[in-house]
């Protein structure tokens, strides 16, 4: 409202702000603080995760030993791969070989200590902390030195073989049984998949099993009929996270075999030999087509293992 010096009075309308910036404003102050607090992870994200998933990406289509500038090959490291590289087929066989057995061994074992453990037996949480360990330790280079120790030529197996008259082998240097010594390893770290096992089996109501067992079923028929179906989802998260985890796995074949996947590469884990060939070769180039060729084949398993979920997997409705 101004005034005029003869008495008229002129209204003036205020300033508006403009549509954009007013938007905004009411965001930021809505939302302004939580990304602040989320800053720290923003940063860790795109700089620790994204941005090397996409150098590694580039890499892989250059030839880079970390002392030159990388060149660009083009397919050249992925054609190498698949038509002349012989290691890479016999990590492919061995990891399979390691995948195919390791993963349902350790979770049958993981259910059958599940079922027992879910019978109402006293000192409960004890057990599940007990079993659980060895899945916290089993991963660590610590119980990889062990394990090398237990199945050496004079290690604990063979001596306590001795007692009943069998001279048993060197185990982990003998190509017939180094990589079923890993497999034992994998097959020990049973403990996280048991927990989430015994988690499921407490959530299957009691009266579908008294209702079985007043129709004369068996615990034998109550187990394919009840307790399998309705943990089928359990054992479909189990199976994917034990698969990646399979595929994933480096430390006790790098232990055991000293980072050389020796005996005649019997041990010689894909993530093993992407490791020589990165940090042993500095062939960084190529260990990052390696590299993504693993992550292909982890989600053609997954994506496989989800699209015939449907055929197996049974939820409540």
């Amino acid at each position: 409202m101004t005034t005029r010096s003869f008495g008229e009075t002129i209204t003036t309308a205020p300033k508006e702000r403009s549509p954009a910036r007013s938007t905004w404003q009411r965001l930021w102050s809505a939302n302004g603080p939580g990304y602040l607090f989320l800053l720290p992870w923003f940063i860790g994200f795109f700089g620790l995760t994204v941005g090397p998933i996409l150098s590694s990406f580039y890499l892989s289509f250059t030839d880079f030993n970390l002392l030159n500038p990388p060149k660009w090959v083009g397919l050249a490291n992925y054609t190498r791969i698949f038509t002349a590289d012989p290691k890479f087929v016999q990590s492919m066989r061995v990891t399979f070989f390691f995948v195919v057995f390791s993963v349902p061994l350790k979770l049958a074992f993981a259910l059958g200590v599940a079922l027992l453990l879910n019978r109402g037996m006293k000192g409960l949480p004890l057990y599940r902390a007990v079993f659980y360990l060895p899945s916290l330790l089993g991963a660590s280079v610590a119980i990889a030195v062990l394990w090398r120790q237990l199945f050496a030529g004079d290690g604990v197996v063979n001596d306590f073989l001795a007692l009943f008259g069998i001279q048993g082998p060197s185990w982990i240097s003998n190509p017939r049984f180094s990589l079923w010594t890993l497999i034992i390893l994998s097959i020990w770290q049973f403990g996280s998949p048991m927990i989430i096992f015994l988690a499921g089996l407490r959530q299957i109501p009691q009266d579908m099993y008294e209702a079985a067992s007043l129709d004369g079923a068996s615990k034998w028929r109550q187990f394919w009929k009840i307790t399998l179906p309705l943990l089928t989802p359990v054992v479909f998260f189990n199976a994917v996270i034990q698969t990646i985890e399979a595929f994933k796995s480096f430390t006790p074949a790098f232990i055991i075999s000293g980072g050389t996947g020796n005996p005649i590469n019997s041990t010689l884990f894909y993530t093993l030999y992407l490791y020589q060939e990165a940090f042993g070769f500095f062939r960084m180039g190529y260990a990052s087509a390696l590299a993504w060729i693993l992550l292909a084949i982890v989600a053609v398993f997954t994506a496989f293992s989800f699209l015939t979920s449907k055929y197996w997997v049974h939820y409540d409705d």
